[in-house]
């Protein structure tokens, strides 16, 4: 259960914090039915249920966005990665998780001296020409200090926050028990994996965490754009990064969020816009490893319509499978298959049951609604607005690592009609996408698959003899085994449980009241009170007994009406 799972002493203090923002926001209920208010209680923390009138008035997305914020840096990057779940939270909702924003106040300067003298290994005034202890920026993982190299080279230093690590794996193992409770009392909800999705986005943070993994990720992607010098990615300065800090070169620029600047410069916007979506576009369809947050505060015009990208704490990954469905979709989207944008999100469906004549229908109509509009009429961010609109109705989640991609899509359109009002996302793609698909099937690609799928299979072939050995000399020795695996068997197995333990008590009431009355009047023997104690001592049991089954059902009839309340909210 959720509440015995949340007993971990040295969670019950986030727990207490967690709990008092949801409350404060109009979450009261949902802290109840999670079982924290008993918890919390018992250990001592008094609970003001009154705090949360002063939100009652907002809608639920705008109080679950305010509360992220306030929860700090675990939920305010798990509702970013929210926001990239277009294919499971309405409009409304993405718009709240778009809007939270990753500032934070500085941490305490003498914090932060401590962990850098740390890190490396004498103080930033020995280290650098000039540091400034006042950062240029301050977010929820990390701030940014301005400094100087001893060669003159102008660098910004990246700083984990201090003593921030306990707590975001505190925030994620409360995470993980409450996905698997969800997975296991919401049947409903096991189409969306929970779980998976909290795996997934604890992995993320760690790695987010990790600034020299930043610099690893950044390092690769400048590494796929040494050709390409319109494209300029940070160099990262390894002598001093480390796990919590990230020296870096400092981009000198005009930011994504000052276009007034861009035009006062003599930029051409348009050729921004084209530069930059097909920097995203080779990211993602060629190389397979692309920045997931895209947005103006990452993105610097420069010189002669340069851009530059920066913060690569967040990176998609693309297998090469993963990318080939993917344009195979596109490519069916924009020149209007069905049935092939159909087969792609029946794959990534998986197990999950869903219509298949019917998600065919409805793509036949969601595509028949473009037919005829040229490329330069397609709004390719709108198009997979409908399409993963279609996905809820259908009830499809997308695989994890295609969600952000989803949104990186929807990002970059936006940044480029705001660069070029004429900016068309689809006539940029579209032959990026045809050269993906002719490059696959250039005889030396053939070839190369080929090469590999012979070798798994005589890899597998090769295998076979031993393998064959291991499992008869199991069957030998009586140690072949069968699992199955049952979805939910153990629950059942509970329930059954339970109410054979009800019926056994029941039966042993009954003997009891029967016993005692015949005892009852049975003359001789002691008393008590002037009633036979043998007999007086059995109706107390059974009383008891009664009381211990009254307790029971009731129990049970609350735990379903809250299963069902929940089953309602959700």
């Amino acid at each position: 259960m959720l509440l015995e799972a949340l007993t971990s002493v040295r969670d019950l203090g986030r727990l207490q914090e967690i709990a008092s923002v949801l409350i404060r926001h109009g979450f009261g209920d949902v802290v109840r039915r999670m079982g924290l208010a008993d918890l919390l209680e018992k250990a001592g923390h008094a609970l003001h249920w009154d705090d949360a009138q002063a939100y009652a008035h907002m809608p639920p997305p705008q109080r679950v966005r305010r509360a992220l914020e306030e929860l700090g840096t675990t939920f305010v990057k798990l509702g970013q990665i929210l926001s990239t779940r277009v294919d499971q939270f309405e409009p409304e909702w993405i718009e709240q998780f778009g809007q939270l924003q990753d500032h934070a106040p500085p941490s305490p300067w003498p914090d932060v001296l401590a962990q850098l003298t740390e890190d490396l290994g004498a103080p930033p005034d020995a280290v650098f020409a000039r540091f400034d202890p006042e950062p240029l920026a301050a977010g929820s993982i990390a701030q940014v200090h301005a400094a100087r190299l001893e060669d003159g080279t102008e660098v910004i230093v990246k700083v984990r926050r201090p003593g921030i690590k306990p707590q975001v794996e505190a925030d994620l193992r409360w995470l993980a028990r409450l996905a698997a409770s969800l997975e296991a009392d919401h049947p409903e909800l096991r189409a969306f994996q929970p779980r998976e999705m909290v795996r997934q986005f604890a992995r993320s943070l760690h790695r987010e965490l990790d600034l020299a993994n930043e610099g690893r990720q950044s390092d690769r992607i400048a590494a796929n754009f040494r050709d390409a010098p319109d494209i300029v990615i940070p160099r990262i300065h390894w002598r001093w990064t480390r796990e919590r800090v990230c020296v870096q070169d400092r981009i000198e620029g005009i930011s994504g969020r000052r276009l007034d600047l861009v035009d006062a410069a003599g930029l051409d916007r348009k050729l921004l816009a084209r530069r930059g979506a097909r920097a995203v576009l080779k990211m993602i369809v060629t190389d397979g490893l692309f920045h997931a947050d895209p947005h103006a505060g990452n993105v610097f015009y420069l010189p002669d319509n340069r851009i530059a990208f920066i913060d690569f704490g967040m990176v998609g990954r693309l297998s090469a499978a993963r990318r080939d469905e993917l344009i195979r979709l596109l490519v069916g989207l924009v020149q209007r298959e069905p049935q092939a944008v159909a087969d792609v999100m029946l794959d990534w469906a998986g197990e999950h049951a869903t219509d298949e004549e019917g998600l065919v229908m409805d793509l036949q109509a969601f595509v028949d609604t473009y037919h005829g509009l040229t490329l330069k009429q397609i709004n390719l961010a709108a198009m997979l607005g409908e399409l993963t609109a279609l996905l809820r109705q259908h009830h499809l989640a997308l695989p994890a690592d295609l969600a952000l991609l989803f949104k990186s899509f929807i990002t970059l359109e936006g940044m480029g009609r705001s660069l070029d009002g004429d900016f068309n996302m689809a006539e940029e793609a579209l032959p990026l996408l045809k050269a993906s698909v002719r490059a696959r099937y250039r005889p030396k690609a053939l070839a190369q698959r080929g090469w590999q799928a012979l070798d798994e299979a005589l890899s597998l072939i090769g295998g076979l003899p031993q393998d064959l050995a291991r499992l008869l000399r199991a069957a030998r020795r009586g140690r072949l085994e069968v699992h199955i695996d049952i979805a939910n068997l153990n629950r059942v197995g509970n329930q059954v449980e339970s109410a054979l333990n009800r019926l056994v008590v029941g039966l042993v009431v009954a003997a009891l009241i029967v016993g005692s009355s015949i005892v009852m009047t049975v003359p001789g023997g002691p008393t008590l009170l002037g009633l036979p104690f043998f007999g007086l001592l059995g109706f107390v049991g059974a009383t008891v007994g009664s009381l211990w089954l009254i307790a029971s059902i009731s129990r049970s009839a609350k735990a379903k009406r809250l299963s069902e309340r929940s089953e309602d909210l959700v």
